[in-house]
């Protein structure tokens, strides 16, 4: 039988049929701030903006003798099997949710071409799921699993094997994303084989934290209530193959990221390194900041694994960053009803505070108004002078920003 490592590089070899490898580059901005050397896998510099057609490539290679292949996804998966279709020229159908982005269909469609058929179904992804299981049973084609499959995992293990190679030796410490556990168990795996003194740590959204509730039941649980905002990782139940290969990893090797957190990530690597991530690609990263003392020194190496960022959704990113950084809030104001009352409002603002959103709930209070007042600053510490100005004058304050339903409702 070929061990895991033989197959890893079998499946890196194919891998040149269909795309160069994606550089391993030291981050000289990160390094400095952690005072390691950090080099980023950069997956978001593949074909499809992402490490998903690896898997896909691998797994459909060895199913020659199938014709059709059937995949649901809203994301990565999707256009990593589109791209792979057309490279072997098979039949694939791709099934989304009908809330999916034009931009992601219209990509799926643009990497498969005449090859790839993609059909819209359901609002929900369960939905979606179940209509391409049922297309499955009565057409006879392969379902390509995006993460929960052997021979993906396989093909996900080239993106370890490359650092590897690329690297010259093994990290200290590998820090990667993890979703349904694709790409986390292949790293796993490999290493045990190469490099078990290497460190490897896992990263989740906190929404999403499918593999930290399966390490400690021992066993694949499904959660409920997932946040979809790290849309590449929002996964609900870890795979049973997955987690065969992650079982018995430590629990606080497994780290879950704020979906906000994640966001002042994306905007440092946008503004200051012109990177591109999506949030899922991003994690790894982000994460950096939970590991400045353990990293301290060494030669680390994070997965960057996605870049398909939907531009659309940077106003959202941005407003999730500054409010995580105290930059940002929102209050309900409740203003005299009296002329000059919105000019000495306006005059108790300091020279650092700016005015995002101001809103009458209602009109009909004759003594008070109250106000929804959005307000960005500088320093958090801003808005402790600025509520004690306004109580001086009268005007009572309530900070929302962490009140979800309410923040829902507004924003």
């Amino acid at each position: 039988m070929i061990d895991f490592t033989s197959r890893a590089a079998e499946a890196t070899l194919r891998m040149r049929e269909l795309f160069p490898e994606t550089p391993l580059q030291l981050n000289d901005h990160l390094s400095n701030i952690y005072g390691a050397k950090i080099w980023l896998k950069r997956e978001d510099l593949s074909p499809v903006r992402s490490y998903k057609l690896r898997g896909a490539y691998n797994a459909m290679g060895k199913q020659k003798d199938k014709h059709t292949f059937v995949c649901a996804s809203a994301g990565n998966h999707a256009q990593g099997v589109a791209f792979v279709c057309r490279h072997l020229q098979k039949k694939g159908v791709v099934f989304m949710p009908v809330t999916t982005p034009q931009q992601k269909i219209y990509k799926t469609k643009m990497f498969g071409g005449k090859w790839v058929e993609v059909r819209l179904v359901g609002d929900y992804f369960d939905d979606t799921l179940r209509a391409s299981q049922i297309y499955c049973e009565e057409t006879g084609g392969h379902f390509l699993s995006p993460f929960d499959d052997k021979d993906v995992i396989e093909g996900q293990a080239t993106v370890t094997y490359e650092i590897l190679k690329q690297l010259g030796r093994a990290p200290d410490i590998l820090v990667v994303p993890v979703g349904g556990g694709g790409l986390s168990a292949s790293a796993r795996r490999l290493l045990a084989e190469l490099a078990p003194e290497t460190d490897i740590y896992f990263v989740e959204p906190s929404g999403g934290m499918s593999l930290a509730a399966a390490v400690a039941a021992n066993e694949p649980t499904t959660i409920g209530n997932v946040n979809t905002f790290v849309d590449g990782a929002a996964v609900a139940r870890i795979g049973k193959h997955t987690f065969v290969e992650l079982k018995g990893i430590r629990a606080d090797h497994v780290l879950a990221i704020s979906e906000d957190r994640v966001c002042t990530t994306i905007l440092e690597m946008l503004n200051i390194e012109g990177i591109v991530l999506e949030p899922a690609g991003a994690l790894a990263l982000d994460a950096l900041k939970d590991l400045k003392e353990e990293i301290s020194g060494k030669t680390v190496v994070c997965v960057s694994s996605g870049g398909n960022f939907d531009f659309e959704r940077l106003p959202e990113v941005k407003e999730r960053a500054q409010r995580y950084s105290g930059v940002k809030k929102y209050f309900i104001l409740r203003l005299p009803q009296r002329p000059g009352a919105l000019k000495e409002f306006l005059g108790l603002l300091g020279p650092d505070d700016d005015v995002s959103r101001f809103e009458y709930l209602k009109k009909s209070a004759r003594n008070f108004g109250t106000v929804l007042l959005g307000l960005e600053t500088t320093a958090p510490e801003n808005f402790a002078s600025l509520s004690e100005r306004l109580e001086n004058a009268g005007m009572s304050i309530r900070d929302i920003t962490d009140d979800e339903a309410m923040v829902d409702l507004i924003i």
